[in-house]
This record gives structure tokens, sequence and C-alpha cells, in this order.
């Protein structure tokens, strides 16, 4: 494998990757893809980019997408006003409709951007090879669920065929109704559930900060949570924080929240010794 022609000439040492394609040979790596990232076109080929590279040295990777600006948009093209709870969308039958459209258009847009890079990919969805079950979150958010069952044999089967599972947030209740997903909750599930050796939050800050706002590379879980009881990680970050926290006490071996804007920020969080943003472990 000629490194020189797959790599980009900004992105991790070529020594670096070396020892990291090892590491991870036998190992899945769950990336979420959300935030007001994917608004701009620009991250948007970048991040594709950087998948296709990650298909191309052979690791076993898995795309989780959310899609809360696009509807946004969509809603307000409607003139649909929506309120939040907890931070999750109240959501109608006329709001679901719309996440579900949404979602869906992305998770193909996703699928055939790389396609085009000459990386297969899957589309995962209530409509194509759904995985999700799910239980209501509670009565006043309407149509918005908890997984409760994942199907991973749909997943691994498509990793058999090196193939990358594109996973939109939604499922399928016992009503055989469509919910929507918290998009880190869902990435959190499944990772759980395939005990992934990564799970990457990319979003649109650069991971966790100290009191002094300066970047945290690497972090424990009770040094997280004594953060939260001082008050340095506050409301915004709290629900991000609680799916990694979840995830590093089922079976994941690391959490990393990265920065999407950066360019290569996966590349350089899974092939460098410095990485891009933070790492929680257990």
């Amino acid at each position: 494998m000629d490194l020189k022609k797959i790599l980009p000439k900004n992105g991790p040492p070529i020594e670096e990757v070396s020892k990291y394609i090892e590491k991870y040979k036998d190992e899945i790596i769950v990336i979420k893809y959300g935030g007001n990232v994917f608004i701009d076109r620009n991250i948007f080929n970048n991040f594709i980019t950087d998948i296709s590279i990650l298909s191309k040295l052979g690791l076993s990777i898995v795309v989780v997408h959310g899609g809360g600006p696009r509807i946004k948009r969509e809603l307000d093209k409607s003139n649909i006003k929506t309120k939040f709870i907890r931070g999750l969308r109240v959501t109608d039958k006329s709001i679901i409709n719309i996440v579900e459209t949404v979602l869906i258009e992305f998770n193909e847009d996703i699928v055939s951007s790389l396609n085009k890079k000459s990386s297969k990919a899957l589309s995962i969805n209530t409509k194509k090879n759904n995985i999700i079950t799910v239980t209501p979150e509670s009565k006043e958010l309407g149509f918005v669920g908890i997984p409760s069952k994942i199907n991973i044999e749909v997943i691994k089967s498509a990793i058999k065929k090196n193939i990358i599972p594109i996973i939109s947030p939604l499922g399928i209740g016992v009503d055989n109704k469509t919910y929507n997903i918290n998009g880190d909750t869902a990435a959190g599930a499944i990772a759980k559930s395939l005990k992934s050796r990564r799970l990457l939050l990319m979003t649109n800050v650069r991971g966790v900060l100290n009191s002094e706002k300066k970047l945290i590379e690497e972090i424990s879980s009770s040094e997280i949570l004594d953060m939260i009881d001082k008050e340095i990680i506050t409301e915004g970050m709290i629900p991000k924080i609680n799916t990694c926290l979840d995830a590093v006490n089922n079976g994941v071996s690391a959490v990393g929240i990265i920065d999407g804007r950066e360019k290569h920020s996966i590349l350089f969080e899974i092939f460098s010794d410095k990485g891009s943003g933070t790492l929680i472990r257990k």
C-alpha cells in the first residue's frame, strides 16, 4: 500500500499513520458527523475525503449523521415553529415527516458522495435497511425515541464487504411509526452495540475545554464528572458528554470529541500521537 498516494500532504505523518493502521486493523470506529459543521459544503467535502481515505486504508468505519441545521431550514420554509425540551425537539406528525425526509436525503447525499470517491457505502434509514428499534422518549416529546434494539448484523455484513454503513438517527417503534433520535444518542448506542474501539463525535467545538478555555487532550470519566460538578462543563455540552460517559462505561475503549471545521481532524485523531480533540477514557 503506497501511503503517499492515499494520504493528503497536509495530513498526519506517514510513520505515525503506519503504526495506527496496524493498531486499528481489526477494530471498528464509529464516527458521528453532526453539529453545524455540515451546512458548509467545503467541510462536507473534507469529511467525505477523510472517510474515503480511512476506507482505502482498510479501516472498518461506521458513520452516523445528524441533521439539525438542515431540519431547521426546512421547518422554517414551512413556517413550522418548534420547541425544545431538555435539548430535544418536540416532534409531532407533521414535523416527523419533514425530519425523516431531510435525514434520508442527507443520508443519500453522503452515500453518493462516497461512491464518487470510489468508496462503497450503504444507506441505513427507516426506508432502507432499518436497524434501530426505539421506545418513545416521553409523551411530551412526541415522535422522539431512544434506541432499544440495534440489528448489528446489517452493519457487520456491510463491513465484511468493505462497505461503509451510513446510518440516519431514525428508528421504528413497536407501533410501526418513525421516531427521530438525537444523533449523539444514536451514535453512542451503535458504538456500544458494536463494542467499537473508538467513537468520534465531530462537532463545531475544539473539544472539552478547561476553566482557562484551553483544550484538554485526554481526560477520564471521573475528571469529567468533577468538571460538571464545578460547572466548568455546562448545559450545551452536557448531553454530548453523557453520551461519551455512557459509551466508555459500556464497552467502547475511548471517545473523541473533535472539531469538524478543522481540515483532516478525523485523520489526525486516529493516526497521530497528539490527536486532534479531546479523548475521553473510562
